[in-house]
């Protein structure tokens, strides 16, 4: 199958299936003339690594998951692995909700602006001895 038809059926585009081949993560053949040429299955792989990247997998990663894939076993390695990568997305998130968390406050500041938070309305300092 050409690299244009398995990206077609996949739902991804050409530079991303040349991505995974210069990652490891996927195979092809070479026609006399240079072509790209996969097997049938490249198009299920191509969804797999997919569905890995969609859940925040970096490559390196899933180039250590695929060997189980490919055997249908894991080893307690993999399952390592994985419960490390759900531990990183995990932080990440904690650490996006609050930065979320303290936009909220500063847009509620910025709607309800009080002379604690905004120095704009505060007395000036001279004001208070004019006499």
């Amino acid at each position: 199958m050409r690299i244009g038809d398995v990206a077609h059926r996949a739902g991804v585009s050409t530079r991303a299936l040349r991505y995974y081949e210069e990652q490891g993560l996927l195979d092809s053949e070479r026609t006399a003339t240079g072509q790209r040429t996969y097997a049938e299955s490249a198009v299920e792989r191509v969804r797999l690594i997919q569905q890995f990247f969609t859940a925040g997998v970096p490559s390196r990663t899933i180039l250590q998951l695929l060997p189980c894939v490919d055997t249908g076993q894991a080893s307690p390695e993999v399952f390592a692995v994985l419960e490390a990568e759900r531990r990183r997305i995990t932080d990440a998130m904690t650490d996006l909700a609050a930065a979320r968390d303290a936009l909220d406050r500063m847009i509620d500041i910025a709607h309800h602006p009080t002379p604690e938070h905004c120095p704009a309305l505060r007395e000036p300092a001279w004001s208070a001895h004019v006499a």
